[in-house]
């Protein structure tokens, strides 16, 4: 196996390959070692693995590692332009069933958010990056996050968020309404919005 085909398979599966995967190509253990050891590839976590030369962005990673997982929150609204504030970790959520060790991971730096299996599917879009579906939960889900983790959220932030939301044409009331119905946030979307519509 020559390193354009070792990259090539990189390059197909987001910039991660798994064990496995490299074992189906013909690299186990002592050639992995060698390929870490000459920089080549890096282990994200244990039997996970990227390529050094190409820098993936770090939602994409987060979607080949954990492809249920839905971007959240503040990293959400950082996706959307409506907070100015980068997060310091990626914000994700995940099933609350799902095994909680496999998100032990050193890089990218997540914080994982565990919900019911029901609200998890609610509002959520599939943006193709690198080739990669990576989930993030819509605009008008993501205000309801927002609504319902107030307290989790600086002022400015949450202010920001709120007033950016308003003024953006993608918005979708109808579907704003629906999800707070769902997530039982009813008077909160018209206490802190309703006055703005």
């Amino acid at each position: 196996m020559v390193k354009k085909d070792l990259y090539q398979a990189f390059e197909n599966n987001g910039g991660i390959l798994r064990t496995y995967q490299l074992n189906e190509l013909g690299f186990y253990s002592r050639q992995i070692n060698k390929l870490i050891e000459n920089g080549d590839i890096a282990r994200i976590k244990r039997g996970f693995y990227e390529l050094r030369s190409n820098i993936y962005p770090e939602e994409v990673i987060i979607a080949r590692l954990f492809p249920d997982a839905v971007i959240f929150l503040e990293s959400a609204l950082m996706i959307y332009g409506y907070t100015d504030k980068i997060p310091l970790s990626w914000q994700i959520a995940v099933d609350r069933n799902s095994e909680k060790g496999q998100y032990k991971i050193d890089y990218p730096l997540i914080n994982v958010f565990y919900m019911e299996p029901k609200i998890l599917d609610v509002g959520v879009d599939k943006n193709q990056i690198e080739n990669v579906d990576v989930k993030v939960f819509n605009r008008d889900r993501t205000i309801c996050d927002v609504l319902r983790h107030e307290n989790k959220i600086e002022r400015e932030v949450f202010s920001n968020a709120i007033q950016r939301y308003v003024k953006d044409p993608k918005k979708d009331i109808k579907k704003l309404l629906e999800y707070s119905n769902l997530l039982n946030l009813k008077n909160k979307v018209q206490t802190y919005i309703g006055v703005w519509l």
